[in-house]
């Protein structure tokens, strides 16, 4: 699932709420806050691609999302992997850690993170 950067700022404001209304979405926004409209339509369209769905109370919709940040980001870093990187993950990797600048505890705290996983794949 692909979202734009519209739905997907409103999909970072449904992981903190995990439930909103049209007028909670709207007053998240920076001003100048969107018009009720356009936040209707990209809830629109991310029904349509299963991201979000809703709750009836009276006249008034409470949104939710049906797929979690965790997930969404997981799905969306695999596919630019295999976009740009010809899935390889250690390509990846090595474009990562030598095109972010990162400082040498950065590193070093990535060197652990990969140790820790290390340990956790051996028999």
């Amino acid at each position: 699932m692909q979202l734009s950067k519209g739905e997907e700022q409103i999909m970072e404001f449904l992981w903190q709420l995990e439930q909103a209304y049209m007028k909670d979405l709207i007053e998240a926004f920076p001003d100048p806050k969107p018009a009720a409209t356009t936040v209707a339509t990209l809830l629109k369209r991310m029904q349509d691609k299963g991201a979000v769905a809703y709750h009836t109370h009276g006249n008034s919709r409470a949104y939710y999302p049906l797929v979690s940040k965790n997930d969404y980001f997981s799905k969306q870093v695999k596919g630019m992997i295999n976009n740009f990187f010809g899935g390889s993950t250690t390509q990846f990797a090595s474009f990562f850690t030598s095109a972010t600048e990162m400082s040498k505890e950065e590193l070093e705290d990535l060197r652990h993170m990969v140790d820790q996983e290390i340990k956790k794949k051996k028999p």
